[in-house]
């Protein structure tokens, strides 16, 4: 009986632990929420998280037995009041706060929420700074700014414009949007050249507005981005359409409060709608479902139809949803909602009247926050899941043109696939739809009713002109010269080129030509384009070539003329004379034909002296038999013939050889006695290197660093030369008499000095490739468009006709060709040399392992005798073997013609024997029946 009541006892207290337990899960759950009643978001936003609060409390599924109690606070964006405002939510033991609404007010209560352990839904803080590393209970709930300035970039990219201006409210929301924004652009090469911060309050200042659109107008960039407040926005689009800056060539992109804007109030009234034509508005995108459908038709009635519905409204709701899964999570792997004071507060409450002991530290609060990041669930807003970095995943953006009345769909961008006007959400499906041939965005109808894309840049209208600097030279003046009497007028085949590409821009360049230079020398080309990075010059005209170092500090035009480094060199005239004969080759060349001749013969006389009669004889004879089939080969005029197969082998491959040179050397011959030849001792850039002779170079080219920095020509080698007339005087009197064997300079310059400078030609080849062209600042547009014009030049024949008008001169009577060597060298023939080496090296070993075949299958008698009667010395085994070889070798052997021969011959003689005794048996038994007999 005893342990019957202990049992009992036990059980009623177990019964009673665990109804104790499940007592403790609180009937109501207290939540706050912070925003700015008053804005567009707030409006909105109060109504989403009162219905969302409403769809909790009435789903059995979620929080069974536990109601949800929010309290919301106006904290009307100002971080003071946002600060007061938590530290009321924290005496009344809150778990969760939904909310803050501005990047002000998160960054203040975000700190205090790290030490009360209280989790921060935020639906509309896009602030991109706000990290979770230092911020670990903030968890956003819609989409960062990092996103949207990335989506903003890639618009700018994909139209091929190059600088924007950013137009910012300048407190947290601003900076740091606008700071992402510049690293996304600088990311594809891109940049803000201006950035215009206004206070938060500007909205009422009118004048500030003005003046900082005014500053704008005079800028070249027509590409601006507004991220700002909404009503501040506005102020900004209404003076910008007094001042004729919502016309054509202006682009105006503006984030997403101008689309909150449009979907919360829309239409917008008349006067507001106006002055945002053709602008493109980013928002937040959101995929369609039937949750989401059914929601909307919700409102009307929740709102009366008197506010429409904006996406950070679904944010808010599907954040009241998102904290309920995460609590409901939370009770179930037991978690109690506790609280516990903080041991400093304590302290210093008991110092003043703050009353700071009654704020309290959420006990679960750790553990609510990782329910809250672990926790997936479709919502309003699409799937809402979290990456490590705690950002949304599958982040997306509509991109909407404002036109008319209302908005249209232009396209979207996404971080999984940039722009495209396919829905972000089937990009994630396994059937993707082909993306090469969709459009990246449909046509926008841009400010000023135009379909045309805006060049995105004009010359700034505040009467200030390019500076373009222009080298001042003192020899061939052709190129670039100054107007005698002027300072800023010059003249020349690069100042016609400039000024028709300049002609053909679709706007006016106002330019002033300064002069570079002393007068006294050409200027150093390097020194000058460097004077672009300094802000000295905004561009350089002139005879400036396109070379590796300038190009890393500057931008260059398409090559409006070609260039590159060549020799220049005397030369003196060949005449033919008696030995003109042998220059078709040079000495190795001959050398090498020789030896192959005589090679080929002993080959030959080896394969053929064992089977060939013609082969055979005494010493002298076969020598004599050697060269002459040798050589008698060149002229096919061999009379011995060849029976064995690797003789006609190896002759056959060797008079195709011979036929080969007997050609080339016939040709070349041909060319040196009827043709003019011109020689140099300098064949090329190779061949002066390996001299230590002077060279000479234009002064101020890019010439001298090549030879000294690129092919390691020492600098003592080097001489300055300032004018053709100075070239010819160099080159004149030589390395003997002070000048130069070589000038090394660009070749529109070479050109122009030889058609008046007969005694010279440029030898080898030309062994640098490059072009003059127009510098300018780095990504400058003015650089993309004169390219363009220059291409134009070039197709209707107008850059060729300039070129005739300053370089065409009277050329020199000799042919102006580029001297080169007229003998055939080794390298040309290596390979026919090469083949018939390797047949007859072939024969010859096939030939020898014949011979050794035979020298030990069928031996002598008498050399088995001589074997049998020697003694086993080695040097004597050696020395019979060797006179056994030899003796093979000189042998006599039957060919297999002969052969044949003797064969056809032997027979016939029987067959003939065989009918002489026929015949003489017919005539005897003749005889013997003879009836005269």
């Amino acid at each position: 009986m005893k342990q019957l009541w202990t049992f009992f006892f036990l059980s009623f207290l177990c019964s009673g632990l665990f109804r104790r337990t499940h007592s403790e899960k609180p009937k109501v759950v207290k939540i706050g929420s912070i925003f700015s009643f008053d804005s567009v978001i707030g409006k909105v936003a109060k109504i989403a998280i009162d219905e969302a609060v409403k769809d909790v409390n009435s789903n059995p599924d979620i929080l069974s037995g536990t109601k949800f109690s929010v309290s919301m606070q106006n904290s009307n964006c100002s971080g003071f009041m946002g600060m007061v405002e938590a530290l009321r939510f924290m005496e009344k033991d809150i778990v969760g706060i939904i909310g803050p609404q501005c990047s002000v007010v998160a960054h203040m209560i975000s700190h205090m929420a790290n030490e009360l352990r209280v989790p921060l839904l935020s639906f509309a803080v896009t602030d991109p700074v706000m990290s979770p590393l230092q911020f670990p209970y903030f968890i956003r709930t819609t989409q960062s700014d990092l996103y949207q300035m990335d989506a903003i970039a890639s618009i700018v990219d994909f139209y091929g414009w190059k600088e924007v201006i950013a137009v910012f409210v300048d407190d947290d929301f601003g900076r740091n949007g606008v700071a992402a924004l510049n690293d996304k652009l600088a990311s594809r090469r891109l940049r803000i050249t201006y950035k215009a911060g206004l206070h938060p309050d500007t909205a009422v200042n009118k004048n500030e507005i003005m003046n900082m659109l005014i500053k704008i107008m005079l800028l070249q960039p027509r590409i601006v981005v507004i991220h700002v407040y909404s009503e501040l926005g506005f102020a900004v689009f209404k003076e910008a359409k007094y001042l004729g800056m919502m016309g054509n060539g202006y682009v105006w992109i503006a984030t997403d409060w101008l689309s909150t804007n449009l979907d919360s109030s829309s239409p917008l009234p008349a006067e507001r709608l106006e002055t945002i034509q053709g602008v493109l508005v980013l928002r937040p995108h959101t995929p369609d479902s039937d949750f989401k459908r059914e929601f909307f038709k919700r409102w009307r009635k929740m709102s009366g139809a008197s506010l429409a519905l904006n996406t950070y409204g679904l944010y808010a709701y599907d954040s009241v949803m998102l904290l309920a899964r995460g609590l409901d999570k939370f009770f179930k792997d037991g978690g109690n909602i506790s609280f516990s004071n903080h041991s400093m507060l304590n302290t210093l409450g008991k110092s003043g009247n703050l009353n700071l002991e009654a704020m309290t530290v959420f006990d679960g609060g750790e553990a609510l926050l990782k329910d809250i990041l672990g926790t997936r669930m479709v919502g309003l807003t699409g799937q809402l899941q979290f990456t490590p970095d705690r950002s949304r995943t599958r982040p997306a953006y509509d991109i909407i043109n404002v036109a008319g009345t209302g908005v249209r769909q232009i396209g979207y961008w996404s971080n999984h696939s940039g722009l495209s006007t396919v829905l972000p959400e089937l990009l994630y499906t396994k059937e993707k739809p082909n993306m090469s041939t969709s459009p990246k965005l449909r046509h926008v109808i841009w400010p000023g009713e135009t379909f045309t894309k805006p060049r995105g840049w004009v010359f700034s209208n505040n009467g200030k002109e390019l500076k373009i600097g222009v080298p001042l030279r003192v020899s061939y003046k052709e190129f670039v010269s100054q107007i005698r009497g002027t300072e800023n007028m010059f003249k020349g085949f690069c100042i016609d080129v400039f000024t028709a590409a300049v002609n053909l821009l679709p706007y006016a360049v106002p330019v002033k030509f300064i002069p570079y230079g002393n007068g006294k020398e050409n200027p150093s080309y390097t020194h000058m384009v460097e004077m672009i990075t300094t802000g000295n010059f905004d561009g350089v005209v002139g005879d400036v070539a396109i070379v590796t170092n300038r190009t890393k500090i500057v931008d260059f035009t398409q090559p409006y003329a070609a260039s590159g480094l060549v020799v220049v060199a005397p030369f003196k005239k060949l005449n033919s004379g008696a030995w003109a004969f042998l220059r078709p080759f040079n000495r190795l060349m001959w050398a090498v034909t020789g030896c192959c001749f005589l090679f080929v013969g002993i080959v030959v006389w080896i394969l053929e002296h064992r089977t060939n009669d013609e082969f055979r004889g005494p010493p002298k004879r076969q020598c004599v038999t050697i060269l002459w089939f040798s050589f008698s080969t060149m002229f096919f005029a061999h009379r011995e013939n060849t029976v064995s197969t690797l003789g006609r082998l190896v002759l056959i491959i060797w008079l195709f050889v011979v036929l080969i040179i007997n050609s080339s050397y016939t040709a070349s011959l041909t060319s040196i006695l009827t043709v003019q030849q011109l020689s140099s001792p300098i064949k090329g850039i190779e061949s002066l290197r390996e001299r230590d002779d002077p060279i000479g170079y234009q002064v101020g080219s890019f010439a001298e660093s090549y030879l000294r920095n690129e092919l390691n020509i020492s600098e003592s080698r080097l001489v300055p030369l300032g004018t053709p007339e100075a070239y010819a005087k160099a080159l004149k009197d030589g390395p003997s008499k002070g000048g130069v064997a070589a000038i090394v300079d660009e070749r529109p310059y070479v050109e122009l000095f030889l058609s008046s400078n007969c005694a010279y030609r440029i030898v080898g080849q030309e062994f640098t490739k490059s072009g003059w062209g127009f510098a300018f600042p780095r990504d400058s547009p003015l650089a993309i468009d004169l390219s363009t014009a220059i291409l134009e030049l070039a197709e209707n024949g107008d850059l060729q006709r300039i070129h005739d008008k300053w370089l065409m001169k009277n050329a020199c009577t000799l042919e102006n060709a580029e001297l080169e060597s007229d003998r055939l060298h080794l390298k040309s023939f290596w390979g026919l040399f090469l083949i018939c080496g390797v047949a007859c090296l072939l024969a010859l070993f096939l030939y020898f392992v014949q011979i050794i075949r035979q020298l030990y299958k069928k031996p002598t008698d008498d050399a088995i005798a001589r074997d049998q009667q020697q003694n086993h010395d080695s040097s004597s085994m050696r020395s019979t073997r060797l006179q056994r070889f030899l003796s093979l070798m000189d042998e006599k052997e039957e060919s297999k013609h002969e052969s044949k021969k003797r064969k056809i011959d032997g027979s016939m003689n029987d067959t003939s024997g065989s009918r002489r005794s026929r015949g003489f048996d017919r005539e005897r038994s003749f005889n013997s029946v003879n009836p005269l007999d």
